[in-house]
């Protein structure tokens, strides 16, 4: 037995459970883990609310990072003892310890913490496919990168540096400015007092940017997409105001020949060799000071209701993390 968090249904904080279940021991392709860290992210709230539709009951999030216990037959790249961490399906990171599929797990460096780890491991592969594969950045753009001060944000800002990008980020106070700009970011714009439009054409020189990389969904995609330079592309990575609503292709041709994608980490780390590749870039950038991952929050993992409800107020900056 172990303790793990479990929802019966969907809906608010309130269906999350702190209760023991079963530790069975691993299958073929699998392994059991003793999680020493589990991160926090935007994608647990849509399948606690039901948005990801999954079978119930179940377990609820995406990263973590631990020892390796116990490997199941067939699996070799990992064995008992390794420090590892992972980002991918299925949920069920808010527990103690866990079996998972073996093919999601990376071994971690030594330099490497488990808390560091399990903040940036979904928050970091995502930023890595983005900036390197979704639209890739050669150095010299400016772009503009919604929810600057968060924890996919405040990655972003560093790297985005470190590749000699100048990024325009938006946030919502003048703190979280502040802490974007301690980050990297060359501009914010805080869209309770400004028009993000208007600042981005003023900014760019009326030109507007070749990309835009939007997670907050609703609120925001028509605004992007009239931030775009002609041929410009909208990543649309996430919807944290709600889902986009149907919208005219025609909107596209009318702004320049615009492109939209809606792209999902998991799809990018679906074949092993990718993972490798994308986890070596993102470990190397942490392990060279590049990227240094702000953990801003720490809660234990039976008080997961209220990091929930921190995390949909916005009161939360940079990375969190659940302490088992």
């Amino acid at each position: 037995m172990t303790k793990a968090i479990r929802i019966s249904s969907v809906g608010g904080p309130e269906v999350m459970e702190y209760v023991e279940v079963d530790l069975p021991a691993p299958g073929p392709g699998e392994a059991l883990i003793r999680q020493h860290a589990c991160g926090l992210n935007y994608i647990d709230v849509y399948f606690r609310m039901g948005t990801y539709p999954q079978q119930l009951p179940a377990g609820l999030g995406m990263e973590g990072a631990g020892v390796v216990e116990a490997v199941g037959a067939g699996v070799t790249h990992i064995r008992p003892g390794d420090r590892v961490a992972y980002a991918g399906r299925p949920p069920g990171a808010y527990a103690e310890a866990r079996v998972l599929p073996a093919d999601v797990l990376v071994k971690l460096p030594e330099a490497i913490s488990f808390e560091t780890a399990a903040a940036m491991m979904l928050q970091g592969l995502t930023v890595q496919y983005l900036f390197r594969r979704t639209f890739r950045l050669q150095g010299g753009e400016t772009i503009l990168f919604h929810a600057a001060a968060g924890g996919v944000g405040l990655i972003a800002c560093q790297w985005a540096r470190a590749l000699g990008v100048t990024m325009i980020g938006t946030v919502g106070s003048d703190e979280k400015a502040e802490l974007a700009k301690a980050h990297g970011c060359v501009h914010t714009i805080n869209y309770n007092k400004e028009n993000f439009v208007e600042r981005v054409k003023e900014i760019t020189g009326g030109k507007g940017v070749p990309v835009v990389y939007d997670s907050i969904g609703k609120d925001t995609f028509t605004g992007s997409l009239d931030c775009l330079a002609p041929l410009g592309m909208l990543v649309s990575f996430g919807g944290a105001s709600g889902p986009v609503p149907p919208f005219s292709l025609n909107e596209l041709a009318s702004r320049g020949s615009l492109f939209v994608t809606r792209p999902s980490l998991f799809n990018y780390i679906a074949k092993r060799d990718d993972l490798e590749t994308m986890a070596a870039e993102l470990f190397g950038m942490v392990e060279s000071g590049k990227i240094k991952i702000g953990i801003n929050q720490r809660y234990a993992l039976k008080d997961v209701a209220q990091a929930h409800r921190d995390l949909e107020s916005r009161k939360t900056t940079g990375s969190t993390i659940l302490l088992p």
